[in-house]
């Protein structure tokens, strides 16, 4: 004898394939809460992946904190330094100067035509520069020497503009140039000769943004470039923890008064940040339609099967079987269907994850598409993260919503009445 419930094997034996209509609806429905299951959990998987990397790509090469002076530059930035210094939060400060230039390369044949880039230069205290980010320890050319005029770019910025270690390249800054402006046409018109740079590293960090569009320089070259003296723009900040920057950023604003703004790198990034999170959570109810689609299919699949087994189900009544022990077979179908049906969308799931690069790369190389541009998305490889809560919440909604889907028909044939259920038969 069997130790399984009376309704279980009845169930699995309604659900043997035969070559009907109901056996197709059936597998259907079964390929469709799996496909359900799978989709959600590889989009939700790689949005998650896409937060932590984007989060983990900004920490790396920005401040947690950023301290500016209300409405000026700031001038005795070293005894703020060592206020900022002395919070135990803090691991790492630096002074910065940031801002756009405009940047020109000089090919070393006089024919070939020039390369123009507007990106934003950053002067930085190299002696100061790895304590506040991932900078130095990410040169893939040359070296981190920002002795003289060096310079260090992002590796798309090099690639866009051809540019190679060694190569020099003009940087004009945005006041070098409204000094040509307002002297154009006028009897006492001057030219205002570029700054001449050295480029000795590239850099790359992961992020298309940052690699495309930063360029570093030492503090000092910066200062002189926007004609700041002895001041800077303001400070960078690192945090032990970096979750800590709101209540960080409170406990220094006490410190160093009103004079001061501090952003922290959530507030900087709120737009990007939020808009993964909100896409995220629409991508998710926007797919869990498919699994809504697949538990219509049980229904329809249940009712089909209420009505050709109308006549076995009064000939159960009549042997003794309760209301109860009849909708239990039709809601066993429905649970088996959504067990395999999610089993094999799990199974499906994570093995998609496990290659989606792989799949990336063959499709370039057999379409010449690149399905993941880095200049759209930001980032070479694409990211995901398993989170357990994700694929628990996925599959356990998935599997009540087959459940769901079969509780209306298990409804109606357990209310069957014995000799109704026999008359027509």
């Amino acid at each position: 004898m069997s130790r399984l419930p009376f309704e279980l094997l009845l169930a699995l034996r309604y659900l043997r394939p035969k070559r009907t209509f109901v056996s197709i609806i059936t597998l259907i429905s079964i390929v469709g809460v799996a496909l359900g299951v799978a989709v959600l959990i590889i989009v939700i998987s790689v949005m998650s992946g896409f937060d932590r990397d984007l989060r983990s790509k900004i920490l790396g090469f920005n401040a947690h904190l950023r301290i500016v002076a209300t409405g000026e530059t700031m001038e005795n930035y070293a005894a703020v330094m060592n206020l900022v210094a002395s919070n135990q939060n803090v691991v790492g400060v630096a002074p910065y100067v940031l801002g756009p230039v405009l940047m020109k390369t000089e090919p070393a044949d006089t024919n070939e035509q020039p390369y123009f880039a507007v990106p934003y230069l950053r002067g930085a205290d190299p002696a100061l520069e790895s304590s506040v980010s991932v900078l130095p320890k990410s040169i893939i050319a040359g070296k981190f020497d920002l002795s003289r005029r060096g310079l260090v770019i992002g590796s798309a910025l090099a690639q866009s503009l051809n540019l190679a270690v060694g190569d020099r390249v003009a940087i004009y800054s945005p006041n070098e140039l409204e000094k040509m402006k307002e002297h154009q046409g006028k009897s006492n018109e001057e030219a205002v000769l570029p700054d001449d740079y050295t480029v000795t590293g590239i850099f790359d960090v992961g992020y298309y943004d940052y690699n495309y569009s930063i360029a570093v320089t030492s503090l000092e070259n910066a200062q002189e470039l926007y004609d700041l003296g002895a001041s800077v723009h303001g400070l960078m900040v690192m945090l032990r923890d970096p979750y800590q920057a709101p209540a960080v950023s409170r406990q220094l604003a006490s410190v160093l008064g009103p004079g001061y703004t501090i952003t922290t790198w959530m507030q900087e990034n709120s737009a990007i940040l939020g808009a993964v999170i909100v896409e995220k959570n629409v991508m998710f109810y926007l797919l869990f339609f498919i699994v809504i689609v697949a538990a219509l299919c049980i229904l329809s699949a249940q009712i089909t099967f209420v009505v050709q087994k109308t006549r076995e189900i009064g000939m159960l009544k009549a042997l003794g079987a309760t209301n109860l022990q009849i909708s239990g077979v039709f809601l066993a179908q429905s649970a088996i269907i959504g067990v395999l049906g999610v089993l094999a969308g799990y199974g499906l799931g994570i093995l998609a994850l496990a290659y989606r690069n792989e799949f990336l790369h063959v499709m370039n190389r057999l379409t010449g598409w690149e399905l993941f541009p880095a200049k759209i998305y930001g980032f070479s490889e694409l990211p995901a993260i398993i989170d357990v809560r994700d694929i628990v919440l996925i599959c356990g909604s998935s599997f009540i919503i087959c459940i769901l889907g079969g509780v209306l028909p298990a409804w109606r044939a357990g209310r069957l009445k014995p000799v109704e259920a026999l008359r027509y038969e």
